[in-house]
C-alpha cells in the first residue's frame, strides 16, 4: 500500500498462478511451512462446494489464519453476484481475477491496518487456491440461472417461480412480513401476433418484460407465467403498496411505444393482485391473483383488480 486510502490493484491471472505454483515460492513469499500447508488445505476445502457464498466464506475464514482481515467483498457483474463478509476497514487490497482472458470478478480485502508487502504476497499466493473453485462455481451458477430463466424475456420461468414463491411464503411467515403477487396480462396480445407476426409479438414480450423490471426494486422478482402473462412477486409488500406498484406498471406499459415494421402498436395491460393470508398456500395465493386478473379483463381490461 502506498497510502492509507490507496487500493492495490492486481490482475491475478493464470500466468501469475503458474509463476507462483504449488512448489517453491518466490523469495518475497518465503514463509514458514504454514503458508504452503494452508494453501494445500484450502485447495481441498474449496473444492467441496459449488456455492460461491460458501466458497468465499471458507476462503475468508481460512485466510485469516495467516493474514488478519476485517472484511472481504466480491463482485461479479456478469452473473449479478455481490458478496460481503465482515466489517469494512480503512485499508484495502483489490484483485481482479481472470482465467485465460475470462474475467472472474473483483475481490477486495479490507482491514484497519495497512497491509505489509509480505502480507500482500501471501494473499496473492493463497488466491491460487480460490481461482479454480470459483471458476467452477460461476459456471455452475450460469448453468443454473439459464435453466431457471425464460430464454426470450430473461424473466424467471415457471420452475423458478414455484421454487421462489414457496421460499418467500416461508420467509414471510417467519418474519411476519406481508407478501403480495401481481399477475399481469398483455391485453389483446393475440391480435399482435395475428396482424404483425410472431416475431413482432416476441419483441413486444421482451419490451413489456423490460418495462416491468425497470419499475421494480432489486428485491422484487419477475417470472413469465404463461404466453403473455407475467407474475411479479413483491416481498415485504402490503396490499395497498402492491396496488400502487400495479398501477405504476400499468401506466408504464401504456406509456411505452411499441413498433412492428415501423407501425406503432397501442398496448395496454391488465393486472390482478393478491396478498398472502394467514395459513394460505401458494396455490391459493396464485388462484386469487388469477381470479382478480380475470375480473380485470372481464370488466374492460387496462385496469388493476384486487383479490377479495
Amino acid at each position: 500500500m502506498k497510502s492509507p486510502s490507496q487500493t492495490t490493484a492486481i490482475d491475478f491471472d493464470s500466468a501469475k498462478l503458474q509463476r507462483l505454483g504449488f512448489g517453491q515460492l518466490p523469495p518475497l513469499l518465503q514463509r514458514p511451512v504454514s503458508l504452503a500447508q494452508l494453501r494445500q488445505q484450502m485447495s481441498l476445502q474449496l473444492q467441496t462446494s459449488l456455492e460461491p457464498q460458501r466458497i468465499l466464506g471458507l476462503f475468508f475464514r481460512e485466510v485469516q489464519r495467516l493474514v488478519p482481515l476485517d472484511a472481504l467483498s466480491y463482485v461479479h457483474s456478469g452473473s449479478d453476484l455481490r458478496l460481503e463478509f465482515g466489517a469494512r476497514g480503512h485499508h484495502s487490497a483489490s484483485y481482479s481475477l481472470s482465467h485465460d482472458g475470462e474475467h472472474m470478478g473483483e475481490l477486495v480485502f479490507r482491514r484497519n491496518q495497512r497491509f505489509s508487502e509480505q502480507e500482500l504476497g501471501n494473499l496473492e499466493s493463497l488466491l491460487s487456491s480460490l481461482l479454480y473453485p470459483m471458476r467452477n462455481a460461476l459456471l455452475y451458477r450460469v448453468a443454473t440461472q439459464t435453466a431457471l430463466r425464460d430464454p426470450l424475456t430473461g424473466a424467471g420461468n415457471r420452475i423458478a417461480m414455484e421454487q421462489t414463491l414457496q421460499r418467500e411464503i416461508e420467509m414471510s411467515r417467519r418474519h411476519l412480513q406481508p407478501l403480495s403477487l401481481l399477475m399481469l396480462d398483455i391485453d389483446h396480445f393475440k391480435q399482435v401476433n395475428d396482424i404483425h407476426g410472431h416475431t413482432a409479438g416476441d419483441e413486444v414480450l421482451k419490451a413489456v418484460a423490460a418495462s416491468i423490471k425497470d419499475q421494480l426494486r432489486n428485491v422484487d422478482m419477475v417470472f413469465r407465467y404463461g404466453g403473455e402473462e407475467f407474475l411479479i412477486l413483491l416481498s415485504n409488500t402490503s396490499r395497498e403498496a402492491a396496488a400502487m406498484v400495479g398501477e405504476r406498471l400499468r401506466y408504464a406499459a401504456q406509456a411505452q411505444d411499441y413498433y412492428a415494421d415501423g407501425q406503432l402498436i397501442e398496448l395496454t395491460v391488465s393486472l390482478g393482485c393478491s396478498t398472502l393470508l394467514p395459513g394460505e398456500s401458494a396455490d391459493s395465493l396464485l388462484r386469487r391473483a388469477d381470479s382478480a386478473l380475470y375480473v380485470a379483463k372481464r370488466e374492460g381490461r387496462n385496469r388493476l383488480t384486487m383479490a377479495g
